[in-house]
Parts: C-alpha cells; structure tokens; sequence
C-alpha cells in the first residue's frame, strides 16, 4: 500500500492573521476553508502545484480545554517548527524583513547543502525557508 501524506498541522493563535501571512508573505494558496460548526473551521493551504497541504488549526479549537494553554505557549516560542522550500531564499527573506515579520536567523550556507533562514509566523512558530545550494 503506498503512502502519502496529506497535511501537516500549523498550529495558530488566530487563523485569520495566520491565513493572511502564509498566503500573502509565502504565497501559499487557499486549497479548503470550510466552516465547522460556530467557532472552528477545516483550513488548509498548500504551494502552488503541490499536493502536500498544511492545515492551520486553531489551538483554541483543535486542543483540548486543559491542554490549550500548554499549546498556545508552545506555538508562540516557536517550539513546533515549519520547514519549508523556497526558490530564491534571499528574495523571500527580504520581503519577509520588509513586511516587519521576527527574524531569527539571516540566510546562511550550510554544511548539508540548503541556505536557510529562520523567521517567526505570526502566532510564533518558527519557519525553517531553505533554498538547495548548487552543485
């Protein structure tokens, strides 16, 4: 049976601000954003041409009562990193700068092939945006 996966879950403080900054500043496009009820929806995006999609969940809404503030001080120290694939890292980064989104780490080579940077969402996760060294 071959295996595929779907989505990766981008836990978030507040959806809409997270929708904003990764279709925006990333250009990820709307695939799903289908309500659930009063307060949570079924929100994913992905890349354009890609199959794989993140599903930005609310952690008020996706966790349990007793767990979300354990989650909601995890997501916003950058504890649970996202890690993404840019084509030209030094593009991306500046645009980011410019928008006024939390640097963490300027684009730098490194020893296993990628230059990469870190930057913060909205909500505090930590992106991990990396670019495949030539050659």
């Amino acid at each position: 049976m071959p295996l595929t996966i779907t989505h990766t879950p981008v836990y978030c403080l507040d959806l809409d601000q997270a929708l904003d900054f990764y279709t925006k500043q990333l250009g990820f496009e709307v695939r799903q954003d289908v309500p659930m009820g009063p307060e949570m929806r079924w929100l994913t995006l992905a890349a354009p041409g890609s199959s794989h999609e993140l599903l930005l969940a609310a952690v008020d809404h996706h966790i349990p009562p007793v767990d979300q503030a354990t989650m909601r001080e995890m997501v916003s120290k950058g504890n649970l990193a996202v890690f993404l694939q840019v084509e030209d890292i030094n593009t991306v980064f500046e645009t980011l700068r410019a928008a006024g989104t939390e640097i963490l780490q300027e684009p730098i080579d490194q020893p296993y092939g990628v230059r990469d940077c870190g930057v913060r969402d909205p909500s505090g996760n930590h992106l991990r945006l990396s670019q495949p060294l030539a050659g």
